[in-house]
C-alpha cells in the first residue's frame, strides 16, 4: 500500500501507539481522582501538554486539549467573535478556508455578523493587503488558515498578525493550523487563538487543542467539573493527549531534516506529473512541501482517484469532509481556473513516513494509466 492522502487524516506513529497503551490498561485512572491512579493520569497529560507548547514556545496553560480541529475552529471563531460584540459583529475570512471555517462564519449570520470572504488568487494565495483593506470599524475577528489543507498555500499569517494589532489592537486573530502544526515552525507571537488536530500529525483521532493567548478571556465550551482550567468540562480522552503529545514531539525533533525529506519527494512529484501530456500543477511552487494539487486533464479526479485504488495507492480529490460528495470542492470552485481543471484534479499528501520509492512507483503508475484512462472516457464526459 503506498498512502498518499496524509492531509485527511496520518497513520498512527507506532512510537505513538506504544506510549499510549498504558492508559488503556495499566494507568486508566480519572485525572480529577485524588488517589494515585488519578495523579498518574493528571501528570500525563500535563507531560503532554508541555511537549505541545514547547514547539509553539506557548505556555502550557494557554492549550485547552478538544476533541480535535472542527471542535477547536468552531468553539475559537464563536468565543472570539462574541468578545468585543459591542464594537461590531464584522468578521473577515476567505472564500477556501476549511468547510468547519466557513460553516462557523454562516451560522455567526444568524446572530446578525457580517461575513467578507476573501478570493484568492489562481493558486489559491490571499495577501495581506487584501484583509488590511477588508478591515473596517466594527471588525472584530480575522479568521484564516496557516496552510490550506487542498492546495498548500501557506498564509502570511506572522506579517498578517501584526498589521492587524498594528492598525488595530482590539481585533482578535484566530489562526486553523490543522495543516501546519507539526509540520513546520510555528510563531504566535501575534496569533490571539490557533487549533491544532493529532491526526494530522502521526497522533490519533479524535484529540486536538485550541491555544488561547494569555488575557483572551472566552466562554467555556462546556460546563461541568471544571476541567481544561474551567473552559472545557468534562473527563479529558487520556491516552488520546498522551498520543497527541507524543506525535507532537516527534513532529518536531529534527523537523528540519522531515521537510528536507519530504521537499524532495514533492520535487520529485511535481517533476514526474510534469512529465505526462496535459497536466496542471495547482499548488503554488512555494506552498508547504506536504501537499501537491494536480490535475490530469480529461480524466475525472474521481474516476482517477478509484483507478489508482485498484494499485494500492491512496489519494483524495479534496478535503476529506468533502471527498464523498459529486460536486467540485469550495476551494477548487473558488478559484479563477478552467472547469475542466477544476473536475480533473486530485490531491497528494505527503509525510515524513513517505519513502521516494513510493514517490517513483507512484510516477510510473501515473505514465501507466493516465493514457489508458485518455482512451476510454468518453470525450463529453471531460468537461
Amino acid at each position: 500500500m503506498i498512502y498518499l492522502d496524509n492531509n485527511a487524516t496520518t497513520p498512527l506513529d507506532p512510537r505513538v501507539l506504544e506510549e499510549m497503551m498504558p492508559y488503556f490498561k495499566d494507568h486508566f485512572g480519572n485525572p480529577s481522582s485524588l488517589h494515585r491512579l488519578g495523579l498518574e493520569a493528571e501528570r500525563a497529560i500535563k507531560k503532554a501538554r508541555e511537549r505541545i507548547a514547547a514547539p509553539l514556545k506557548a505556555k502550557p496553560h494557554e492549550l485547552v486539549f478538544t476533541s480535535g480541529a472542527t471542535e477547536s475552529i468552531n468553539w475559537g471563531i464563536r468565543a472570539a467573535a462574541k468578545i468585543n460584540k459591542r464594537k461590531g459583529k464584522h468578521i473577515i475570512t476567505s472564500a477556501i478556508e476549511h468547510s468547519a471555517v466557513l460553516a462557523t462564519c454562516n451560522a455567526l449570520k444568524e446572530d446578525g455578523y457580517q461575513i467578507t470572504y476573501l478570493k484568492p488568487d489562481a493558486y489559491g494565495k490571499v495577501f495581506t493587503s487584501q484583509v488590511l483593506e477588508a478591515l473596517q470599524s466594527d471588525t472584530v475577528l480575522v479568521a484564516l488558515m496557516h496552510v490550506n489543507n487542498e492546495l498548500g498555500v501557506i498564509y502570511p499569517y506572522e506579517e498578517l498578525g501584526k498589521k492587524i494589532k498594528v492598525q488595530d489592537p482590539s481585533i482578535l486573530f484566530f489562526v486553523d493550523g490543522a495543516q501546519g502544526f507539526g509540520k513546520m515552525p510555528v510563531d504566535l507571537t501575534s496569533v490571539d487563538l490557533y487549533a491544532m488536530s493529532g491526526q494530522k500529525i502521526h497522533g490519533p483521532k479524535g484529540v486536538g487543542a485550541l491555544y488561547i493567548k494569555s488575557g483572551i478571556h472566552i466562554q467555556p465550551l462546556l460546563y461541568g467539573g471544571g476541567q481544561e482550567n474551567t473552559l472545557r468540562s468534562g473527563t479529558e480522552n487520556v491516552p488520546a493527549i498522551v498520543g497527541f503529545g507524543k506525535a507532537a514531539e516527534l513532529a518536531y525533533a529534527n523537523v528540519e531534516e522531515k521537510r528536507a525529506h519530504i521537499k524532495k519527494l514533492h520535487e520529485a512529484l511535481r517533476k514526474g506529473i510534469h512529465g505526462i501530456d496535459n497536466t496542471h500543477i495547482n499548488s503554488p511552487i512555494d506552498g508547504i512541501e506536504t501537499t501537491l494539487n494536480c490535475a490530469f486533464l480529461g480524466i475525472p479526479g474521481e474516476v482517477l482517484l478509484h483507478q489508482l485504488e485498484e494499485e494500492n495507492i491512496f489519494v483524495s480529490t479534496g478535503a476529506s469532509c468533502k471527498s464523498g460528495k459529486k460536486n467540485i470542492s469550495h476551494v477548487l470552485e473558488a478559484l479563477p481556473i478552467s472547469n475542466a481543471i477544476k473536475k480533473s484534479s486530485i490531491r497528494v499528501g505527503l509525510s515524513y513516513l513517505n519513502t521516494m520509492d513510493e514517490v517513483e512507483q507512484s510516477i510510473e503508475v501515473f505514465k501507466r494509466i493516465v493514457p489508458q484512462l485518455r482512451n476510454v472516457i468518453p470525450r463529453d464526459s471531460r468537461t
